[in-house]
């Protein structure tokens, strides 16, 4: 059964790996190298006189050209990786932080219409983002707001608060009243006991839910490619332009800079992966 268990698992990393595995050696690779037709597993293997030799050449210059100004681009990989960090970092705070304060209050607090309030922040998420894309635009226009990190950053902001609000209603559903109740008796005002008790105690959940958050920001291009035509290009809109490049799309170039692209996301979900398994399991186990 142990077998059975790591050759189902060995098989699954292996094909979620090959892509980024297939990259990592193109970024290493020459041009030439990368679009022949028969293409190379390793960067530049040449055989010798010598059948049984092999030298393998690889070249570093593909990362060092990413700061070169591509045809087909207006700015280099880096300045577009730098709006892609102002954007999904910004929109990533704003939507966990409003979502964990409205989340909270329907959490809490009875009011009228609640369930339906509910139901029309979840409804938000049935339409297709592109289905908006026309008035959106037409709005972004008359504000002056296209092509700015402020336009986008609002953008994912609205459209990450639903998944943001429902997911954090879910966990701080799972914190005891008690806690507050005794922290408002020992005279601690809501917002202390807001503060001081349900934040540390649902920073699981905001772990989750930046997450999820920061992935949606992070790989958006629709939305980045139709309100983003000069300024705050991010890097997914960045890459379809260089399709413009009357030399070819540079290939190993774009493998190069999408591993660097991949690099943060899995950066951050290494730096809260205690509080992600935690969260994937939060409220399974009742005491």
């Amino acid at each position: 059964m142990k077998l059975a268990r790591r050759l189902v698992i060995g098989a699954y990393l292996f094909a979620a790996m090959l892509p980024l595995v297939w990259m990592a050696l193109s970024s290493f690779k020459t041009r030439d190298d990368a679009i022949r037709p028969h293409p190379n597993f390793v960067p530049a293997a040449t055989a010798s006189a010598d059948p049984r030799a092999i030298t393998f050449e690889a070249t570093l210059e593909n990362y060092t050209e990413l700061a070169d100004v591509h045809v087909g681009a207006q700015a280099s990989f880096l300045e577009h990786l730098g709006n892609s960090l102002i954007v999904g970092l910004c929109s990533t705070l704003a939507a966990v932080a409003l979502g964990t304060a409205a989340a909270y209050g329907f959490s809490r607090f009875e009011f009228a219409g609640k369930k339906d309030w509910l139901f029309f922040i979840l409804s938000t998420r049935f339409m297709p983002p592109l289905a908006v894309v026309v008035p959106v635009l037409i709005m972004y226009r008359t504000l002056d707001l296209q092509g700015t990190h402020l336009g986008l950053i609002l953008l994912y902001t609205v459209f990450n608060l639903s998944l943001a609000v429902w997911l954090m209603k879910g966990f701080i559903d799972e914190i005891p009243r008690a806690f507050e109740e005794a922290a408002l008796v020992d005279g601690y005002s809501r917002l202390a006991a807001f503060r001081r008790i349900i934040l540390p105690e649902a920073r699981t959940g905001m772990a989750v839910t930046a997450v999820f958050c920061l992935i949606s920001a992070w790989n958006e291009y629709g939305f980045a490619m139709t309100l983003n035509a000069s300024g705050a290009i991010t890097v997914p809109a960045y890459f379809a332009g260089l399709q413009g490049n009357i030399a070819g799309m540079p290939w190993p170039q774009i493998a190069a800079g999408a591993l660097i692209f991949v690099a943060p996301i899995v950066l951050f979900t290494v730096l809260v992966r205690r509080h992600l398994l935690r969260g994937m399991t939060f409220g399974t186990i009742k005491q």
